[in-house]
């Protein structure tokens, strides 16, 4: 395949990948917070299958990209689509460099790297918002700390149960067709 066509490629599947996380976001439901919404969702789920299945980068783009836009959509969320772009960006390329990078089976790499990138992104949410909390919505660091560890961690880690969980399954029920489309003929 020449480069441009696996450069096209590339970009189609991060397009892609970055729609299915904005649209599985909207799957959930909110959790009212006097931190601001919290919200359970599927979105997550996309995010570390992209980086499970297609690397680093091209995942951590696709959770980027797909939840930075869902949050702009968002009036409560809007001015930090950033700091949310750049954490679940983070997500799923952990994800996508641990499934490469760990010397086990596939299915272990994708139990361990799922993990991981859950791991990541609830430690940056819940710094997040303790920072947010204190410094922008100007709460004590103690009211800061107390929500965020009372409501918004527990939501986290419930989106991280779910997507670890999710993803897995998914991803081990992607692999076999995928490959066989010869998308795994090397890293993207």
């Amino acid at each position: 395949m020449p480069r441009s066509n696996e450069k096209v490629q590339r970009l189609v599947l991060i397009g892609l990948l970055a729609a299915l996380v904005f649209v599985f976001t909207y799957i959930g439901f909110d959790v009212p917070s006097p931190l601001g919404k919290a919200k359970v969702h599927m979105g997550n789920v996309m995010c570390l299958l992209g980086g499970l299945l297609f690397g680093g980068v091209p995942g951590g783009l696709a959770a980027g990209i797909g939840s930075g836009l869902f949050d702009l959509l968002d009036p409560a969320w809007a001015p930090e689509f950033w700091v949310t772009a750049i954490n679940k960006f983070v997500m799923g390329f952990v994800a996508g460099v641990l499934v490469h990078k760990l010397p086990f089976s596939r299915h272990v790499n994708y139990w361990l790297a799922g993990v991981g990138g859950a791991v990541s992104y609830s430690t940056l949410y819940v710094l997040k918002n303790i920072i947010w909390g204190h410094f922008v919505s100007g709460f004590a660091w103690q009211v800061a700390v107390a929500e965020t560890l009372t409501v918004k961690l527990p939501v986290t880690l419930t989106n991280a149960l779910i997507a670890v969980v999710c993803s897995v399954l998914l991803a081990e029920a992607l692999y076999p067709a995928l490959h066989r489309a010869g998308l795994f003929a090397r890293e993207m």
